[in-house]
């Protein structure tokens, strides 16, 4: 009965993928153009796992599925500003995750080094 559910949620993750991150996704007619499209939506859903189980524990989007987070922290609007020493993200005053994205940007920074 458990190696069935571990397959039932592997299926999940693999549709997650597919659906999410648009890794079906094959419009090209050659082999190698669809195999590299393929390996850059597994590494997108490799970050969105790390983001996800590093950045926002315990927050509201802690279980949500990668459409989800793609659509609610990562599509808005926003500059990204960058100089010798920093890069500096401005977003939309009306970005309703705002905070939440915030945290997560925090959570997933570097320790200071010294």
């Amino acid at each position: 009965d458990g190696i069935y559910c571990q397959r039932g949620e592997m299926e999940n993750r693999i549709k997650e993928q597919q659906l999410g991150l648009f890794a079906d996704r094959t419009s090209c007619s050659a082999w190698w153009p669809n195999q590299f499209r393929l390996l850059l939506a597994s590494l997108a859903y490799t970050l969105m796992q790390a983001i996800r189980r590093l950045g926002l524990t315990g927050t509201e989007l802690a279980r949500a599925q990668c459409t989800t987070i793609r659509l609610k922290l990562f599509k808005i609007g926003g500059t990204l500003l960058r100089s010798v020493r920093r890069i500096r993200v401005l977003l939309a005053s009306h970005c309703p995750y705002r905070d939440l994205f915030f945290l997560a940007a925090q959570r997933l920074r570097p320790a200071p080094s010294g």
